[in-house]
């Protein structure tokens, strides 16, 4: 499943360069988790090719998996608000390779710069609507008894 509304092109140019100047390039390997849910979130991702899973900590069961992420998607919103917490979880499914952000580093960008920082809270805001419309559908496909009532 993928979105352009958390993709890297979702910033306007002039704030898209900006952001990709704190850039490193990372790989993963495929079963390496990213974060785990409760821990701190100092960084975050765009994805470049490969696929990460978001999953939710399920007491006595496997994390259960909410998003699949790719190419041009951001993983991890957490790192935007305090007490920059992880949410969910993140493992690489397949090998990964992405461009890594240091949270702090973006978060003093934002706030010496009005404009960038509305236009990250923006890009940030779309992610977590989409991922909270994500894990809502899952949640309800795992344990509703009947299903998300997604038509065929």
């Amino acid at each position: 499943m993928t979105s352009t509304t958390t993709s890297s092109t979702a910033l306007e140019p002039v704030h898209r360069e900006r952001l990709m100047r704190l850039a490193h390039d990372v790989s993963f390997e495929a079963g390496l988790r990213l974060f785990e849910e409760g821990r701190p979130a100092d960084r975050f991702w765009i994805v470049r090719t490969g696929t990460v899973a978001l999953d939710l900590h399920v007491p006595g069961r496997r994390p259960a998996v909410v998003e699949s992420l790719g190419r041009g998607e951001l993983v991890g919103w957490s790192w935007h608000f305090p007490p920059y917490l992880w949410h969910l979880g993140a493992e690489a499914m397949t090998p990964v390779r992405a461009w890594e952000f240091d949270a702090e580093e973006v978060r003093v960008m934002c706030a010496a710069d009005p404009a960038f920082g509305r236009a990250i809270a923006v890009w940030v805001g779309c992610a977590v609507a989409q991922r909270l419309q994500a894990t809502r559908v899952r949640l309800l496909d795992l344990y509703a008894p009947y299903g998300s009532g997604a038509l065929l």
